[in-house]
């Protein structure tokens, strides 16, 4: 078949040669046409009958509700193509299929909520679709995802215009309330280890692959525990158990196959109270930073000295710590604690020891602190029971205050990194608990889900862990057994 669409066909038996042309196309009804253009108004259906040469097409104020895909392979060769005043609600990913020509595009005043993420696939030739004297894409605005929520239709770039969404569903719950929960890898398999202080244990949980579910693996007995820090150094797992009353306890596995043991009291004249217990590294050791909530007490740096860790530094003795945060600020380790007696203290790693370097201005009553990084720069998470929490900034010198949030009762602002979302999870003790995502163009948290009762009721510490390609969330209770939720990606363009 030549370009001229002549098709040669040799008729059986009697060797005749007939020259066949396709019928030229018809304009539609309710539409008028020109050599190369058309104009349809009030069609009830969209017209398929047009010269396969049309260059220009406008579809106006019709009852046309959607657009199927291919709905314009038949006219392969238009160039301008305007869809306006319609009631159109739904578009394929496919309706512009085959349109290697178009260059302007108009989908203006219908009611369409969301594009899809593959319209504009095969279009390289499209360069107007903002609204222009000749083109639009329309005046409407994006309702989500957040990162695009009220932008105006005509502002987004085809090449980069994505609509996906995320989801935390109920999973599993297990076992007694918690205080802390602590993911961690052994023997290339994924852990977690929860504090229960009113079962008195440390319940180190792994997945059961036949049954798709978390199970326990192991129990420590640790009565009034408040928080248990797992540590792994080649073969070998510590546990720190760190205890309100009874002194606080090292366990230990030297190696795969045996159960953990008990190894050590740590530290039974200074850590008197613990309220929180961190991980860190320090010059290329592992240690231990406690909290000591207690009025005659300090926070307690211990460093591994042969077999054991022992106390290497007092730090910020009678200031009732309640929260230990190790962090990496210009190339050094910091260490931030939070009070309730002061502001949060701002320490900083030299000469083998913390000096204090700063504190945290605007951030009085802070029970907690909890950091994170984006694009570059380190973020803070402050949690306040009594008034707002707060997110800052490092400028280089100090916290800058960033953005506040109510917060009513809350003992947790928790930022998690999840697949690609850098999520933070403000738990509360009164109301449901907000998840917010970060977004990147306005560099603040956003709402995103709630999470609240029955299931997550008055939570103290969240944490995720990745498991045979799907993603969990651990909510640790205080009034409630620990919830298990799956994080869902759903793409809205499908």
């Amino acid at each position: 078949m030549g370009g001229a669409g002549i098709l040669l066909l040799l008729l059986a038996g009697a060797g005749v040669v007939v020259a066949w042309r396709p019928p030229k196309g018809k304009c539609p009804l309710r539409c008028s046409c020109s050599k190369d253009s058309a104009l349809c108004e009030g069609s009830p259906d969209l017209p398929v009958s047009f010269s396969p040469n049309l260059l220009s097409l406008s579809f106006v104020r019709t009852g046309v509700t959607q657009l199927k895909a291919g709905s314009f392979l038949r006219i392969p060769s238009l160039h301008l193509l305007f869809i306006e005043d319609n009631e159109i609600g739904s578009i394929s990913k496919n309706a512009l299929r085959g349109l290697r020509s178009l260059t302007h595009l108009s989908l203006a005043n219908n009611h369409l909520e969301a594009l899809p993420r593959f319209l504009f696939r095969g279009l390289e030739t499209l360069t107007h679709w903002m609204p222009t004297v000749n083109a639009s894409v329309g005046t409407g605005a994006c309702a989500g995802p957040a990162a695009l929520s009220h932008m105006q239709l005509r502002h987004l770039d085809p090449e980069t215009f994505k609509c996906r969404a995320i989801e935390l569903s109920w999973f599993q719950t297990v076992g007694e309330s918690a205080l802390s929960v602590e993911p961690f890898s052994y023997e290339g398999e994924p852990h977690i280890v929860l504090a229960q202080p009113f079962a008195g244990r440390c319940l180190i949980l792994s997945w059961d692959y036949s049954l798709q579910r978390f199970r326990p693996e192991e129990e420590l007995p640790a009565p009034s525990v408040v928080s248990c820090k797992p540590l792994v150094l080649g073969p070998s797992l510590f546990v720190l158990a760190a205890r309100l009353w009874g002194g606080s306890q090292l366990w230990a596995r030297p190696s795969p196959g045996l159960r953990l043991a008990p190894t050590q009291t740590l530290a039974p004249r200074r850590l008197l109270r613990p309220n929180d217990a961190e991980l860190l590294w320090l010059e290329g050791q592992p240690c231990f930073v406690v909290a000591d909530a207690s009025k005659a007490g300090s926070t307690t740096l211990l460093c591994r000295d042969g077999p054991g860790f022992y106390p290497h530094q007092s730090l910020h003795a009678w200031h009732r710590d309640t929260d230990a945060e190790a962090l990496e600020l210009d190339g050094r380790p910091h260490l931030l604690l939070a009070s309730a007696s002061q502001r949060p203290v701002l320490f900083h790693w030299t000469g083998g020891r913390f000096e204090r370097r700063t504190d945290i201005p605007e951030a009085e009553d802070v029970y907690a602190t909890r950091h994170f990084q984006a694009g570059g720069d380190v973020f803070l998470c402050l949690t306040r029971y009594i008034g707002d929490s707060m997110v800052m900034r490092w400028d280089g010198s100090m916290f800058r205050l960033l953005q506040q949030l109510p917060s009513r009762g809350a003992h947790v602002f928790q930022p998690l990194l999840i697949a690609r979302d850098q999520l933070a999870i403000l738990g509360s003790d009164f109301a449901f608990s907000q998840v917010l995502r970060l977004e990147p163009d306005k560099g603040l948290l956003e709402p995103l889900q709630e999470l609240g009762p029955p299931a997550l009721v008055a939570p103290r510490a969240f944490a995720h862990i990745t498991m045979a390609g799907r993603r969990f969330l651990f909510a640790a209770c205080f009034k409630g057994p620990t919830q298990i939720y799956q994080h869902h990606e759903i793409d809205l363009s499908a």
